[in-house]
């Protein structure tokens, strides 16, 4: 028996939330954003609509277009099946829609913050879950702004919003200058996804001053000489740091992201343990990769079966502690721009080493040694040599070093 109801997205939440039809059909369910937002405080779970209140006097008018969606799928449903039509989900999202066209979905106009609040809700079914992290993360700085200073939507996007906006991450919440360009980056892909759905028509935020910005981290490598050190460390006595120095040096030689290095099986490896296939969980590409003889002494060491991880925030608390124990303790200046100010740091390398270190050591050292951008950035799946560059950490030193070889120096 089918039946419909509406329920609120967040129950808990103490400002406006999105309310869903939920129709279950067949065995099957129906989930659909009526673009309706209301406070908790004014609706009842029982009857599913706004409490007949004079602290809300629009709820008439509110209930009635409540029913008219409920109405809507209900005689959606009972048509499809008289035309002979078996339902699915995208038919019935397509025919409500149309049901509705004239009465509640083509006078509304979409709001910016419920637009990307559905769009967060869709893109769970198709995203990574990092990915969906970051859109969050974004959509709450994006509803404390507009409360807190100036209602955010579509048509006022401009440039004058983009000046306040990251004044307001980086002076308010004192966020460095890359995290202020990530969250540009994520409403930048918002907008374009309205646009490219004919829900948004301003498009200031393509102009070039509303940019992206972007400046170069101070992050570091392991040489070869490094490397060594690490694996010439006695941890038999210590299984936790053991294992997380061997899954480390797999890293450092492969160029596998935390993700990829920490997931490899048997099957990933061929029969003369001479190569690694593996499909990437990030970018789902296939990649082949040499085995270096390190890697081959691991994986000899646990039959190709690699332990199982720790979590990342773990094993990044164990690595300071091997990278501690292998004496990578030279000071290393850092800077880091926040709150629009440059902070300037000196910290014992040990203690900036983290997984993320294990790939670009490796994109740094092979870089070093000569082997072509391109061969490169087919195992670390770089599209563009521009990104590929913001991997390799070689010192003006370590430059200067290897000029010094070059047929145009002798």
């Amino acid at each position: 028996m089918s039946k419909a109801k509406f329920i609120l997205k967040e129950p808990n939440s103490k400002s406006d939330t999105l309310i869903y039809l939920l129709y279950n059909y067949q065995y099957s369910r129906f989930k659909y954003s009526t673009s309706e937002q209301i406070n908790p405080k004014f609706w009842n779970p029982l009857t599913q609509r706004v409490k007949e209140t004079k602290q809300f006097k629009e709820y008439p008018e509110f209930n009635t277009r409540l029913d008219k969606i409920e109405n809507g799928i209900k005689n959606v449903f009972r048509r499809l099946l008289n035309d002979g039509i078996q339902p699915n989900n995208a038919i019935l999202k397509q025919e409500l829609e149309n049901e509705l066209s004239d009465y509640i979905l083509k006078p509304r106009k979409k709001s910016f913050m419920s637009f990307v609040d559905n769009y967060i809700t869709e893109s769970k079914l198709n995203k990574r879950e990092g990915t969906i992290k970051v859109y969050n993360t974004t959509y709450k700085y994006l509803k404390e702004y507009s409360s807190k200073y100036k209602t955010i939507d579509f048509e006022n996007i401009t440039l004058e919003f983009y000046n306040h906006y990251t004044a307001f991450l980086s002076q308010d919440h004192k966020l460095s200058a890359n995290t202020v360009g990530k969250h540009i980056k994520t409403i930048k892909s918002f907008m374009n996804e309205a646009t490219e759905r004919g829900i948004n028509e301003n498009l200031e935020f393509r102009k070039k001053k509303f940019k992206t910005i972007r400046e170069e981290s101070d992050t570091v490598y392991l040489s070869i000489k490094e490397l060594e050190q690490f694996e010439k460390l006695q941890l038999d006595a210590t299984p936790r740091l053991d294992k997380v120095r061997d899954l480390f040096l797999i890293g450092c030689y492969t160029g596998l992201r935390f993700s990829d290095f920490t997931q490899i099986q048997p099957e990933n490896i061929n029969n003369d343990n001479t190569m690694l296939f593996i499909r990437t969980q990030k970018t789902s590409e296939r990649v082949a990769i040499p085995l270096h003889k390190t890697v081959r002494t691991i994986l000899k060491k646990y039959s190709n079966k690699l332990p199982k991880a720790y979590t990342n925030q773990v094993t990044n608390l164990y690595l300071k502690e091997v990278a501690s124990l292998a004496n990578i303790k030279e000071l290393v200046e850092t800077t880091i721009t926040r709150g629009g100010k440059v902070e300037k740091s000196v910290s014992q390398k040990f203690k900036l080493i983290s997984t993320h270190t294990a790939r670009r050591s490796f994109a740094t050292n092979l870089y070093i040694a000569d082997i072509p951008a391109i061969s490169i950035m087919k195992i670390t799946g770089h599209k563009t040599e521009r990104s590929f560059m913001a991997y390799i950490r070689i010192s003006q030193e370590e430059n200067a070093d290897k000029l010094l070889t070059h047929p145009f120096f002798n």
